[in-house]
């Protein structure tokens, strides 16, 4: 197994170099530039011009991806154009904000989505079933903002129980006053997520009890008598936690890469929201560092699900 991981580390090399030229030039394909928002009648295109000539935005496109490249390998992600301040930092700062809520999240959702799962797994075509069912279908067809807004507007704005915005209220004293604020701002949010990520982890663990049901090893099983809680616990859901684990792998990834939707929504200060600003500020230097390690995340991402599926499934484990 120990082969397996170090050649797909080998071949993330090559992925992360091509990566990496998309991410760049993709960036400077965008129209306008970071100081395009700043200009207006008032503004001397000579101070544009000097601004431009200073930060090396009239270098030849190979030489700023080189000069880019050769800062990334010293751990130098670059300034932002906008907030003036190292990317490194910036991105840090969100990190933490969107780690918390991403954790949070992904506790609650597998906290609701497994038991949900089980029981319509072994209640099949039951009240209990038909009842999740339902809900998954409501989880499954309504849009992700429109969910975000209506439960900003009937617990935020209506009930006034939770915050609307922000990380951490600005009343917080101490560091334990600022843990009870940031959970008190997570748990709106978190919850109205993990409420309508449910879904696909219901589906593919109810299929997969419903389907192992009926397996040959399951009837061998009861056959010599063995008793039905082990027949469950260790033969069906062992096997049809498979496709969950398949995954996980990218769910442990995905906390550090927020969620646009969710953090536009409740102007959460985290890297989804990052994500949207530098785009629409042209910060190419933030922008492009964004979606380098997003891409990075997707492939240790995919790594972690191999390794993970190795482990808990024998029968595709490598030699």
């Amino acid at each position: 197994m120990w082969k397996t991981i170090l050649r797909r580390f080998l071949i993330m090399i090559p992925q992360i170099f091509l990566l990496s030229v998309l991410v760049f030039f993709l960036a400077k394909m965008m129209p306008g530039d970071p100081f395009t928002g700043a200009i207006n009648p008032n503004t001397d295109p000579k101070e544009i011009a000097r601004l431009k000539q200073q930060l090396g935005l009239n270098d030849a496109p190979w030489v700023q991806y080189t000069r880019w490249v050769g800062n990334l390998f010293h751990g130098d992600l670059g300034t932002s154009y906008i907030q003036h301040v190292p990317v490194a930092s910036l991105i840090w700062d969100r990190a933490i904000n969107t780690f918390w809520l991403s954790l949070f999240t992904v506790i609650l959702t597998y906290l609701i989505a497994i038991p949900l799962g089980i029981s319509a797994g072994r209640n099949q075509d039951k009240w209990q079933d038909q009842s999740i069912q339902i809900f998954n279908y409501f989880t499954f067809a309504i849009p992700g903002f429109v969910f975000y807004l209506l439960g900003l507007y009937l617990f935020g704005f209506v009930l006034n129980w939770f915050p609307i915005s922000g990380s951490v209220g600005s009343d917080a004293n101490g560091a334990f006053g600022v843990f009870l604020s940031r959970i008190y701002h997570l748990i709106l949010p978190g919850t109205l997520v993990a409420l309508i990520s449910t879904t696909s982890i219901v589906q593919y663990l109810r299929t997969g009890i419903v389907d192992n049901k009926v397996e040959d090893y399951v009837r061998t099983a009861r056959s010599k008598g063995v008793p039905e809680k082990v027949v469950f616990n260790k033969h069906i859901l062992r096997n049809s936690l498979l496709p969950i684990a398949a995954f996980f792998g990218n769910t442990i990834t995905s906390l550090l890469s927020g969620s646009i939707i969710l953090e536009t929504v409740f102007s959460y200060p985290g890297m989804g929201k990052l994500f949207l600003d530098s785009i629409s500020q042209r910060d190419y230097t933030t922008l492009t560092a964004l979606i380098l390690l997003y891409g990075i995340l997707t492939l240790v991402g995919n790594l972690l699900s191999d390794i993970i599926m190795s482990i808990v499934d024998p029968r595709i484990r490598i030699q």
